[in-house]
């Protein structure tokens, strides 16, 4: 039976467009703990978010080649049921945040390390694949080849990142066959300022998308 992808709404920055995003049907909402990013949260903004939040979000933090420690305690504070690493985390990291119970995301690229080929190094829940192109992490709201995504060789579920936005999600789902999507700045009226116009059409596109095959759940 056919299935729509989940959800991931990402970069958010208040607690009002977190909770319309949970209204609109997204599985889950990111929070940015990259200093250098335009969507950045302090740990403290992010806790604030997320105690507003119904159960039924998952939260997930995105870090960017911190240690241990640091993504635990960003956790815990925050009340954070995952992880997303990306940058060039070592598969030990994976297995230790797994260890204590976290749902750990990892991201893989087509044009830095790690890629797709690295897959099978990572005891991840899910792999979210974008291009890696651009700047600074993240998919920097550029389309790509998304059938490539299909190449990766890891038994976690797929997430298709990069360059997604209401005009080219059905495209992008029909392409990839992701069992997620994640999407930031394809929403926004500004960095981290989600456009709920623009989600509600996302989510509504992404919700009417048809993969043939079982997905796999995520969030």
């Amino acid at each position: 039976m056919p299935h729509a992808p989940q959800i991931k709404i990402c970069g958010l920055s208040n607690a009002a467009d977190a909770l319309a995003c949970a209204q609109l049907g997204a599985d889950a909402v990111g929070f940015v703990f990259f200093p250098k990013s335009p969507r950045n949260v302090t740990p403290d903004q992010a806790r604030r978010i997320s105690l507003a939040l119904p159960d039924t979000l998952t939260r997930v933090g995105v870090f960017v080649n911190d240690a241990y420690d640091t993504v635990m305690r960003t956790i815990t504070h925050c009340r954070l049921q995952a992880a997303q690493l990306h940058g060039q985390e070592p598969p030990g990291l994976v297995r230790r945040l797994e260890d204590q119970g976290v749902v750990v995301i990892k991201a893989l690229f087509l044009s830095e390390d790690p890629d797709l080929s690295r897959a099978r190094e990572y005891s991840a829940s899910g792999f979210l694949v974008e291009q890696g192109k651009g700047k600074l992490p993240g998919g920097n709201a550029e389309a790509w080849q998304w059938e490539q995504a299909r190449t990766i060789r890891g038994g976690a579920p797929l997430i298709l990142a990069g360059g997604l936005d209401p005009d080219n999600v059905l495209e992008a789902v029909a392409t990839a066959l992701p069992d997620a999507v994640d999407v930031s700045s394809g929403v926004e009226s500004a960095p981290g300022q989600k456009d709920m116009a623009k989600v509600s059409e996302f989510i509504r596109k992404v919700s009417k998308s048809r993969v043939g095959k079982p997905l796999r759940k995520i969030f």
